[in-house]
């Protein structure tokens, strides 16, 4: 397992962007592919991107398509969630999360993440 710890999260006016960052520790991070999940109050948590371990193939809800891009870098054991054209639905705790290389590429059920973080939150106002 790794240990995830996210930060970056605050405050933005509608059509404002953040960029959320997820540290990794451990010595094996380009075996784990990535993702991001959210959760809004009263909400499920639900899925928002994820990326391969080698960052080749990147996948996203279609509620942040175009809007959101996920990226990381390998040698600094980090992944970056950058969000742009941000909405008051986006409002939620964001969480990263590391799944095992074993599980292949999709669909990202978030019972085969076996790592996560904290939470960041993110509030975008209107």
């Amino acid at each position: 397992q790794v240990q995830l710890v996210e930060s970056g999260g605050g405050l933005v006016q509608a059509g404002g962007s953040l960029r959320l960052s997820c540290a990794a520790s451990g010595r094996t991070f380009s075996s784990y592919a990535m993702g991001w999940f959210r959760q809004a109050p009263g909400k499920e948590r639900e899925f928002v991107s994820a990326i391969s371990w080698s960052g080749g193939s990147t996948y996203y809800a279609d509620s942040v398509k175009g809007r959101f891009t996920i990226s990381r870098d390998n040698a600094k054991n980090t992944v970056y969630l950058e969000m742009n054209s941000l909405k008051p639905e986006d409002t939620a705790v964001y969480y990263c999360a590391a799944r095992p290389r074993d599980y292949g590429l999709g669909p990202w059920v978030k019972a085969d993440f076996g790592s996560w973080g904290q939470g960041t939150q993110v509030t975008v106002s209107s």
